[in-house]
């Protein structure tokens, strides 16, 4: 009996290589990497993140001062010395739109922030605790759903005495949080139930440790979107105040530049400019907006997942279905 041969089949290659050392480069966090990959929330990214770096950098590419007062600039047509022409006291636009974009952006960005915190906070708090609490809450989500929000933002901007940016920002989110809070507790109730909020219970642990810890974390997108909405609401909300002259019209921002140009009376003088750049900068952003709640949407509800995937393989059909005829019959 012969002995057992110690060669190796050649076929079989057991060389161990050199590990590969992995390249340490940028890295792409989750959230931004869902954004990226839908077309709707890049592009409402790239034009949100557009208007942001043009707000940031506005000081250095104000032309001029956008409250200042030139009577031989006035009422000038857009032109290469003034980009999007002057005002009836010869202010330039460009001028007001760029500088204004800093004040618009950021009362609706804490508006919104203050709004979503205080849906998140009540109606999470208001499903898990139940009880007196939640009825409490619900009772209030009724009576701030029940009262027109228009009129009531009208009312209260009339009677405040103060219209700066904190007392907008506070009186936009007390008007903004009860529909976002309705929303946040309905998938909080559905979640309570969940096996996974029955052991952090079971193991002792803390409601403020439930709620941030199993609560909060799965319902991140909903909160994202709800804080998307909401600031893009608060954005022309307080622009439709700083055009009724409700708000501070000293102030520099795209709903002031319409209330000036609206009391000026600028389009019946054949002035189209004062009205259409502000306007355009709010639209732009907006819709920037708009398609980030889109793509925010589309990513995190199966159901639109699902409805996009046929609608994709429809446009392979159409045109591409005599590629695909060539290839299965090469193959």
């Amino acid at each position: 009996m012969s002995q057992l041969d110690p060669t190796l089949d050649p076929a079989l290659d057991l060389s161990l290589e050199a590990p590969r050392r992995i390249r340490r480069g940028f890295h792409v966090p989750g959230w931004l990497a869902l954004l990226l990959s839908n077309t709707k929330s890049r592009l409402g990214l790239a034009m949100v993140g557009l208007v942001v770096v043009v707000a940031v950098i506005a000081p250095w590419i104000s032309v001029a001062d956008p409250n200042g007062f030139s009577l031989l600039a006035a009422r000038q047509a857009p032109s290469w010395n003034h980009l999007f022409g002057t005002t009836d006291q010869g202010s330039d636009i460009f001028s007001q739109v760029v500088i204004g974009a800093r004040r618009s952006l950021l009362l609706g960005f804490f508006a919104a922030a203050l709004a979503t915190s205080t849906a998140a906070v009540l109606g999470i708090t208001a499903a898990l605790l139940g009880g007196l609490v939640d009825d409490v809450v619900n009772v209030l989500i009724n009576i701030f759903l029940v009262i027109p929000p228009i009129p009531l933002l009208v009312v209260m901007s009339g009677y405040v005495q103060d219209h700066g940016m904190t007392t907008m920002i506070v009186v936009l989110a007390l008007v903004l949080w009860a529909f976002e809070a309705r929303i946040l507790r309905a998938q909080a109730l559905s979640l309570k139930s969940r096996d996974f909020v029955d052991a952090a219970r079971a193991s002792g642990e803390s409601t403020a440790r439930i709620v941030f810890g199993e609560l909060v974390p799965n319902m991140i997108s909903r909160i994202a979107a709800a804080f998307v909405l909401v600031f893009y609401i608060a954005l022309l909300v307080d622009a439709g105040l700083e055009f009724l002259g409700l708000a501070d019209v000293s102030k520099t921002s795209w709903g002031v530049t319409l209330y000036w140009a609206q009391t000026n009376s600028t389009v019946l003088q054949g002035e189209w400019w004062p009205f259409f750049f502000p306007g355009a900068a709010l639209a732009f952003t907006v819709l920037g907006l708009v398609l980030l709640l889109a793509g925010i949407d589309e990513f995190t509800n199966p159901r639109l997942r699902s409805e996009h995937k046929p609608h994709r393989s429809r446009l392979r059909m159409l045109f591409g279905g005599r590629l695909a005829t060539r290839e299965e019959g090469v193959s």
